[in-house]
C-alpha cells in the first residue's frame, strides 16, 4: 500500500456509557487510534462483486496495523465523512501489516 494513497485521517473509537450530572446515561465516544487510512466507497468493480455476501457494505478502510489494538466488529470508524460501523476486520494477507475493516455507514438520527 503505497503511504500516499493513505489520505483519509480516521478515528477508530469505541462508545461507552457515560453519566451526566442529572444521572442520565449517554453514549460517548472514547477514541482509540487516530491514524491514517485508504478509504474505497462501493462501486460496480469485480472485487466489490465478489463480496456480495457482505451486502451491507458502503465502503472499505485499510490502514496500518497499530500495535496493542485489536480492530473487531465492537468499534466504530469516524471520518470526516461520518461514522461507520464495522462488520468484518482482517488482516489483509495475514502479513500484520495492514488490517481491512468493510464497514456500513450510520445515519443519524433527529433528536
Amino acid at each position: 500500500m503505497a503511504f500516499g494513497k493513505m489520505n483519509t485521517f480516521i478515528n477508530i473509537v469505541t462508545t461507552t456509557p457515560i453519566k451526566d450530572a442529572e444521572g442520565f446515561v449517554k453514549k460517548g465516544d472514547t477514541v482509540l487510534a487516530s491514524v491514517r487510512a485508504y478509504k474505497e466507497e462501493k462501486h460496480g468493480s469485480e472485487r466489490w462483486a465478489n463480496m456480495a455476501a457482505f451486502s451491507e457494505v458502503t465502503v472499505m478502510f485499510r490502514f496500518r496495523k497499530i500495535p496493542g489494538l485489536t480492530v473487531d466488529t465492537t468499534l466504530i470508524i469516524t471520518s470526516n465523512t461520518g461514522r461507520y460501523r464495522i462488520i468484518s476486520a482482517e488482516d489483509v494477507r495475514d502479513r500484520r501489516m495492514y488490517i481491512e475493516c468493510l464497514c456500513e455507514k450510520l445515519e443519524g438520527s433527529v433528536m
